[in-house]
């Protein structure tokens, strides 16, 4: 798999901008630009940041038979708001995300 490729191929079907990509991940977008032509390969860390960006794992990176499923661009901001808060804060909103999803269709509780 030429990872270049791959990043490019992924980056267009999110509608996500090279220099986009760059900021959101916070990897030089000189570097992201080597790294789409082929010229650099990215560490594993640098290919984690570049795919939460893109809202897929690093499996669904790596997994060529099977295309990664979208995700919309809401759960895309919420991801990258997340990844900005302490642990602890993580924490807190991820008990709170659970309790909502286990709420009747009604919004009452039980």
């Amino acid at each position: 798999m030429e990872v270049g490729k791959r990043i490019v191929q992924l980056r267009e079907k999110y509608g996500i901008s090279r220099s986009a990509l760059a900021k959101k991940s916070g990897v030089a977008l000189s570097f992201v630009n080597s790294i789409e032509r082929g010229e650099k390969e990215p560490t594993i860390h640098t290919l984690r940041r570049l795919c939460s960006v893109l809202g897929i794992s690093l499996a669904e990176f790596f997994a060529e038979d099977k295309e990664p499923e979208p995700i919309s661009p809401d759960v895309r901001r919420l991801v990258d708001l997340a990844n900005r808060l302490t642990p602890r804060q993580r924490e807190i909103l991820l008990a709170a995300a659970e309790e909502w999803a286990n709420l009747p269709e009604n919004g009452k509780g039980e």
